[in-house]
């Protein structure tokens, strides 16, 4: 795991500043502490920061093939390394290293630019072509591994956090009012934008070719559904076996390594799998709450870890951590994420640093699955929309919109007068959604284009999804959105910043394609969630384990927010020398905090998300 960035004169011109590159690189020493290297020729300048995990004496980069023609910087893990190699050197390709960095030289060398569908892993990495004078960006089927990039002053700059970029001087730090409107309606900004005008995330899937100063952009991945004739015996017992394959590849590594262990499904499935292949103990991590026993996780972590057998470990979180350490969750977050779960995923990983460099998540189950209660919720409304009851739809739109009917209630009966795609914008709730709509001030809700940046974002998705179930298609639009763009960034961002390197089992491609050819009764099935999965892993963990509702990484800001985060929150954000109050109505949000503190409402995600906005806003000087 490692931190990558560089520089491309799109004219042609010679790059001689390596003083750059090292700006760049050392604005990331956290995701590579373990050593640094620069490269330099012709109109290209390239960093890498190194943290070993495989290959500890030899796997540094810059790396270069035979003939040293061809250069790459890569982020990430490639997990069928060791098999493409054998296939490479079969066909007479030459290897100095036991790296999983040179496999990726040598697979560009023998397929050309579709080399990166031999890959399994994840990963974004930039390699240059000496002999072509190109330059490939490329970024892993599901955007595990962030790469951003901009276009200014003829260079075309890219990097695996945005702090890297904005080392240099002349990249303006304007905020993009687009991107702003998607963060207050979920909390995160959908790809290809980011916060920053003209800083952009490479999708996930995609790569980006320069040469002679053109910019192309290919996906090269898209996830796609078919329902497979399979009886459940049978995608029981494959499900199993991949599963195992899976995690046996993601067990290599040089370094010690652990897991996340939450309590929940997820990472339990992945504690009593990874358990099974090994022949000790492994390490497991859990997070819970100073003064808050009804949020923590303790009781079922410790109860899977004497279940299978771990090495476990739990981390106590206070409130003033939690709050003093929002200035540092901004920086690292490179622009703002409205999900309170990064702080308590941080202060994990510190404490699992001290034992561990690698560490595994349950993270993308649900997404592959069908494990939010959302996905029940939405098709039991599409179940009435498409009923006689939605001859009448037009009622209910607006006794939804009436005084009288409001909250919960009110948003249900709205969103039964909608079609899918007008009503499901992905897991993460509306901003302000059953609270008060007028929050934002009137100039940022004008928009020169009907639909808005976010609506636009999301029609593309569910233009191009093949899939002919509800269920599917909102699995894909989360796929495409808030997985990459809040979950994975939040998971890179957050472990990276305590130089721990996070492998995401679930996600392995083979994982996610082998889910998608399920039919959609093995997701959801009688209203049970994850069905195939909890069917898979009742041979090994508890029942009240597997069939626990849902509940995700909860933190007690709800609590919080009604304590000390409300004065953090009134200093921040509600006052007039505030950044957001430039398109935030404080007379509104002002309102919001007192009705939260009295328990009327629940609005401590909104609350959250002004939070984390100003202080974003303070801590990279924003112009707005």
């Amino acid at each position: 795991m490692c931190g990558i960035a560089g520089v491309l004169n799109l004219d042609g011109k010679p790059f001689l500043d390596e003083a750059r590159l090292r700006r760049m690189g050392d604005s990331m020493v956290h995701r590579g502490p373990d050593g640094h290297g620069y490269f330099a020729s012709g109109p290209v300048g390239l960093v890498h920061r190194r943290l070993s995990i495989i290959d500890l004496s030899s796997g540094a980069q810059p790396m270069f093939n035979e003939d040293a023609s061809i250069v790459v910087v890569f982020n990430g893990e490639i997990y069928n390394h060791l098999d493409l190699r054998s296939v490479l050197e079969s066909r007479g390709h030459i290897f100095t290293t036991h790296s999983d960095t040179e496999v990726i030289l040598h697979a560009y060398e023998e397929y050309g630019l579709s080399f990166q569908t031999h890959l399994t892993g994840m990963f974004a990495f930039a390699i240059w072509d000496m002999k072509h004078r190109r330059l490939v960006l490329t970024r892993d089927r599901v955007g595990i591994k962030p790469l951003y990039y901009t276009v200014y002053n003829g260079e075309l700059l890219f990097a695996s956090e945005i702090k890297a970029l904005l080392t240099e001087r002349d990249v303006p730090r304007l905020i993009d009012y687009d991107a702003l409107q998607a963060y207050l309606r979920v909390r995160y900004v959908p790809a290809p934008k980011t916060m920053f005008r003209e800083i952009y995330k490479l999708l996930p899937g995609h790569q980006m070719v320069i040469q002679d100063g053109h910019i192309c952009v290919e996906q090269y991945w898209d996830l796609t559904f078919s329902d497979e004739l399979l009886s459940e015996q049978q995608c029981l017992d494959d499900c199993e076996k991949l599963f195992s394959e899976v995690c046996q590849q993601h067990l290599m590594s040089d370094v010690p390594y652990g897991v996340f262990l939450s309590g929940g499904l997820d990472s339990s499935a992945l504690v009593a799998t990874m358990r099974r292949l090994l022949n000790s103990d492994p390490m497991t991590f859990t997070v819970g709450y100073a003064g808050s026993e009804g949020i923590n996780e303790f009781d079922n972590g410790r109860l899977v870890s004497e279940h299978v057998g771990t090495d476990h470990h739990e981390v106590v979180l206070s409130p003033q951590q939690f709050s003093d350490w929002i200035p540092n969750l901004v920086w690292h977050l490179d622009e703002p994420v409205g999900d309170s779960a990064c702080v308590p995923l941080f202060f994990l990983a510190q404490r699992a640093k001290q034992h561990a460099t690698v560490l595994h998540s349950g993270e993308g189950a649900d997404e592959i699955f069908g494990g939010y209660s959302i996905y029940k919720k939405m098709l039991v409304l599409s179940r009435l929309h498409s009923s006689p009851l939605g001859t009448v739809a037009g009622v209910f739109d607006r006794l939804g919109s009436t005084a009288s009917v409001g909250g919960k209630w009110g948003r249900y009966l709205r969103q039964m007068a909608l079609p899918l795609e007008d009503r499901y914008r992905g897991v993460s709730s509306l901003f302000l959604d059953g609270i008060k709509t007028d929050v934002l001030n009137h100039d940022l809700r004008t928009t020169t284009t009907k639909s808005s940046y976010l609506e636009n974002t999301f029609h593309t998705y569910y233009q191009r999804v093949n899939a002919t179930t509800e269920l599917n298609q909102m699995l894909y639009v989360d796929t495409k959105a808030w997985l990459p763009d809040d979950l994975l960034i939040k998971a890179d961002k957050m472990t990276m910043a305590a130089s721990i390197e996070l492998r995401v089992p679930f996600l392995d491609h083979r994982m996610i394609e082998f889910a998608a050819r399920l039919p959609m009764a093995l997701k959801v099935k009688n209203g049970e969630a994850k069905y195939l999965l909890k069917r898979a892993m009742e041979r090994y963990l508890p029942k009240t384990i597997v069939y626990q509702p849902k509940k995700g990484f909860p933190v007690p800001i709800q609590q919080w927010f009604q304590q000390g985060l409300a004065q953090m929150a009134q200093e921040l954000v509600l006052n007039q020398q505030s950044v957001v109050s430039n398109f935030i109505n404080g007379r509104v949000a002002a309102e919001m905090l007192r009705a939260h503190q009295h328990g009327r409402i629940d609005a401590a995600d909104e609350l959250w998300a002004l939070v984390v906005l100003e202080q974003w806003c303070r801590r990279f000087n924003v112009s707005v």
